[in-house]
C-alpha cells in the first residue's frame, strides 16, 4: 500500500450517462487514456470515497481479484472512480447476483431490495452451482465457490454491509465460439471502515475499545436462514462458515 493515493481529476467533458443501479449518485465517464470508469459521489458528509479506496488495496495485498479504484474529483466534489470491468473482452457482460438467484431458487424475488432473507449463503451457492456445473466442471464451481468465500473473508475484516445481490455477480464472454463464465471481480465496498462515523466518534470507539462490539452488530446483506429477520453480520458469516 503507497504513502499517497493519486487524487484523479474528472474532466466535465469526459461525462457520459448516469448509473441508476443502487442508492448513491454516480455517473459513467470516459477518459481518453484509461477507459470507461464509475464516479460516485460520497453520501453526506461519509467517508464512501476513501472506504472504497482502502478496501481496494486491502484487496490488492490479500490477492483478492477486485475492481480498480481510485480517489477522484469531478467539478470541486471529492469521490471515487471505479474502472469498468467489462472492458476485459468484447462482449463480456457482468450478470448480477439476483439475476443468478432468480434462475435457480425457487420463487426468488429479484427486485426486492431490502430485507431479502431468500439471499442466504446456501442460495447463492445453489445459484453459482447451477450456471458453472452446466458450463464447466465441478472443479470450475469449486474454484470459483473459494473466490466467493474470498470476497466475504475481505467484508469481514472491513466491515462491508453491503454484499446484497447486486453487488456480486458472474462475468459473462464469448471466445471462440463458446460461453466463458467466471466470477467478477469484488467490487462497490463504500459501505465499510466505520465510513458513516464522525472523527469524535471514531476516536471514542477506539478510545473505549468497543470497536469489537461496533463490527459484530452490524447487519450485513447475506442472511444465515431465510426465515431470519436481518442479515448476518460479515464477522459472524464467516465465523459460522468456517
Amino acid at each position: 500500500m503507497s504513502g499517497e493515493f493519486t487524487v484523479v481529476e474528472v474532466k466535465s467533458e469526459w461525462e457520459r450517462e448516469s448509473e441508476d443501479m443502487g442508492s448513491k449518485r454516480k455517473f459513467w465517464y470516459n477518459n481518453p487514456d484509461s477507459g470507461n470508469l464509475l464516479f460516485k459521489y460520497p453520501r453526506g458528509d461519509s467517508g464512501e470515497h476513501w472506504a472504497e479506496k482502502i478496501a481496494a488495496e486491502v484487496a490488492e495485498i490479500l490477492g483478492i481479484e477486485h475492481a480498480i479504484v481510485e480517489l477522484a474529483v469531478f467539478e470541486g466534489r471529492k469521490g471515487s472512480t471505479t474502472r469498468s470491468f467489462t472492458n476485459v473482452g468484447i462482449g463480456t457482460v457482468l450478470i448480477h447476483g439476483n439475476q443468478l438467484l432468480e434462475s435457480a431458487v425457487r420463487s426468488y424475488d429479484p427486485n426486492k431490495k431490502f430485507g431479502q432473507s431468500s439471499h442466504t449463503l446456501e442460495n447463492i451457492w445453489k445459484a453459482l452451482d447451477s450456471v458453472l456445473s452446466a458450463l464447466h466442471d465441478s472443479a470450475k464451481a469449486k474454484s470459483t465457490k473459494c473466490r466467493f468465500a474470498d470476497y466475504l473473508i475481505l467484508d469481514a475484516i472491513i466491515g462491508n454491509t453491503d454484499r446484497h445481490h447486486e453487488n456480486w455477480g458472474l462475468l459473462l464472454q464469448l471466445s471462440d465460439g463458446k460461453v466463458v463464465v467466471d466470477l467478477a471481480p469484488t467490487y462497490d465496498h463504500a459501505s465499510s471502515l466505520g465510513r458513516e462515523l464522525s472523527d469524535t466518534k471514531r476516536e471514542r470507539l477506539f478510545a473505549n475499545n468497543q470497536i469489537g462490539p461496533y463490527v459484530e452488530r452490524a447487519p450485513g446483506a447475506i442472511y444465515w436462514s431465510e426465515s431470519d429477520t436481518r442479515g448476518m453480520s460479515p464477522i459472524e458469516l464467516v465465523r459460522r462458515s468456517g
